[in-house]
C-alpha cells in the first residue's frame, strides 16, 4: 500500500511558515546560513521594529484613555505574537522531531479503511485553515487601508499610532514608514495564524493515531490466535508512541497556548471596549468586528482540537482498556 503522506495536508501552511522565516529546510533546524540570515533580518528589522514603536507610543499617550485603547489591543496581539515565534523558533529542534515522526511506520493507516477514517480530519483542518484565513486576511486589508477609506492618508496619517523618532508627516519618511506597518504587521499576523493553524494540525494528528488505535483493537477480535498476541503487542507499542508524541507536542506548544490565551483575552475586552467608542459601520467599526471574530477563531483552534484529542483518548481507553 502506497504511503500515506500526513504532511500533504499542511504543505501550505509549512510553505508560508518557510517564507516567514520560520521553518528551516528539510528536517533541519537553525544553522549558520543564508536563511538563518534572511530570518533574523527579516523578523527583526519588520516585526520586533514596529512592536517597539507601538510600544513606546503607549508611554507617550498613556494620559488619553481613548487612543490608549484604540492601540493597546492591536499593540498586544502584535507582542504576543512575537513571543510565539520566539518560543517557536526556541522549540524548533522538537518541531522538526515530532515531523520525522509522523514519517515512521507505526503511525501508518494499516488498511484502506483507516484511510478512510482520518481524511475527514484532515479535510476539516483544511477547512478550519481557510475559515481562520478570511477573518485575519479582511482585517489586515482593512487596517492597511483605513487611512485611505477615511480620507486622513492626505492628513498623512499612518494605519497604526506609533511614536517614531523623525517627523512621520513628511514625504518620503510617511510612505516609507506607511509601508513598514503594512508589511510588519501583516508578517505577524501571517505567522501567527500559521503557528496557530500547525499548532491544531499537530492535535489533530493525535487524534487521528487514537482513531488508528480504536479501530485496530476493534480488530483484534477477528485476528487468528497465533497473530493476536503480535497484534495486541503492536497496539500496545503504538499507544505509547501516541503518548510519547502528544507529550513532545504538549512541550512544544505550552508556552505558546498559555500565552495566547491570556493575551486573547485581554486583547478581546479591550476591542470590545473599543467598539463602544467608534462610529457605527465605520471601517474602523467593520476593523474591529473581523479582528474580534479572528481572535474568537484563534482560541476556538485551542480548545476545538484539543478537546477533540481529549475525547478520541478516552474513547481508546474506554472502548479498549487501554491505560
Amino acid at each position: 500500500m502506497e504511503k500515506f503522506d500526513w504532511k500533504g495536508a499542511i504543505k501550505v501552511n509549512i510553505m508560508i511558515l518557510k517564507i516567514t522565516g520560520l521553518w528551516p529546510k528539510g528536517n533541519e533546524i537553525y544553522k549558520f546560513n543564508l536563511y538563518t540570515v534572511y530570518s533574523f533580518v527579516f523578523l527583526n528589522v519588520f516585526a520586533n521594529a514596529h512592536n517597539f514603536f507601538q510600544t513606546a507610543n503607549i508611554l507617550v499617550v498613556y494620559t488619553d484613555l481613548q487612543a490608549l485603547t484604540a492601540i493597546i489591543f492591536v499593540t498586544t496581539t502584535d507582542l504576543l505574537a512575537s513571543f510565539k515565534i520566539y518560543c517557536f523558533i526556541r522549540n524548533i529542534a522538537i518541531l522538526k522531531k515530532l515531523m520525522v515522526k509522523l514519517d515512521k511506520q507505526i503511525f501508518q493507516p494499516r488498511t484502506e479503511k483507516q484511510r478512510d477514517l482520518v481524511r475527514p480530519n484532515l479535510e476539516f483542518w483544511r477547512f478550519t485553515y481557510v475559515a481562520f484565513c478570511i477573518p485575519v486576511v479582511t482585517t489586515l486589508v482593512l487596517w492597511a487601508i483605513f487611512p485611505i477609506m477615511d480620507g486622513t492618508v492626505k492628513d498623512h496619517t499612518l494605519p497604526f499610532s506609533a511614536w517614531y523618532p523623525y517627523n512621520t508627516k513628511t514625504s518620503p519618511s510617511y510612505e516609507v514608514t506607511y509601508l513598514h506597518q503594512v508589511i510588519s504587521i501583516w508578517l505577524l499576523a501571517i505567522a501567527n495564524l500559521n503557528m496557530d493553524t500547525l499548532i491544531a494540525a499537530l492535535m489533530m494528528y493525535i487524534g487521528c493515531q487514537c482513531d488508528i488505535l480504536c479501530d485496530d483493537m476493534k480488530n483484534l477480535r477477528n485476528s487468528v490466535e497465533s497473530d493476536f498476541n503480535r497484534k495486541l503487542l503492536d497496539c500496545i507499542e503504538h499507544h505509547k508512541t501516541i503518548m510519547r508524541f502528544a507529550k513532545y507536542c504538549n512541550k512544544f506548544f505550552s508556552d505558546i497556548a498559555l500565552g495566547q490565551f491570556f493575551v486573547s483575552s485581554v486583547s478581546l475586552a479591550v476591542a470590545m471596549f473599543q467598539l463602544t467608542l467608534v462610529s457605527p459601520l465605520s471601517g474602523e467599526c467593520y476593523s474591529l468586528l473581523f479582528y474580534v471574530s479572528s481572535v474568537t477563531v484563534q482560541i476556538s483552534l485551542y480548545c476545538w482540537f484539543g478537546n477533540e484529542v481529549e475525547y478520541k483518548r478516552h474513547v481508546t481507553k474506554d472502548a479498549n482498556g487501554i491505560v
